[in-house]
């Protein structure tokens, strides 16, 4: 397993930080990416512990659940992707842990990659665009909380 934390203090408070994780709300704060398609099939609305939703990318189709969801501090989302060509499932595991401070909101996000066998030549591969994504979304929750009121 591979681990890829992050790490930001935001100021704003939890709530306002939180609500557009929804993924209703994502196109609000996230843009797509060569990487992130966008998210679909959503379950329910508002999300919810059990809500499941869509993922497809250049790589693969995400199919995510949510595992922990503890509105405004925490939030799971377990999201296998099936690769392209049956090259295996990789095992994403994505953990939000918002921490309320006296001005501001400590944001720690954690992502956690089993890659399969058959991918293990491109792992590192899949390490880096994991890496580049989780700073791109890291920035882009505080541009949003930038704009909140």
């Amino acid at each position: 397993m591979v681990e890829i934390p992050s790490e930001a203090d935001i100021k704003c408070s939890a709530e306002k930080i939180f609500d557009p994780t929804d993924f209703p709300g994502q196109d609000r704060w996230l843009r797509k990416s060569s990487a992130f398609h966008g998210t679909s099939e959503i379950s329910s609305n508002p999300v919810t512990l059990g809500t499941t939703y869509r993922e497809p990318g250049p790589f693969g189709v995400r199919n995510g659940t949510v595992t922990e969801f503890e509105r405004p501090t925490k939030i799971t989302f377990h999201q296998p992707m099936t690769m392209k060509l049956h090259a295996g499932t990789v095992d994403v595991a994505m953990r939000y842990a918002l921490t309320p401070r006296a001005e501001s909101t400590h944001v720690t996000r954690v992502v956690t990659l089993g890659v399969p066998w058959s991918l293990t030549l491109f792992q590192p591969l899949v390490v880096r665009a994991f890496r580049l994504e989780k700073g791109r979304t890291l920035l882009a929750h505080e541009a949003c909380a930038d704009r909140l009121p």
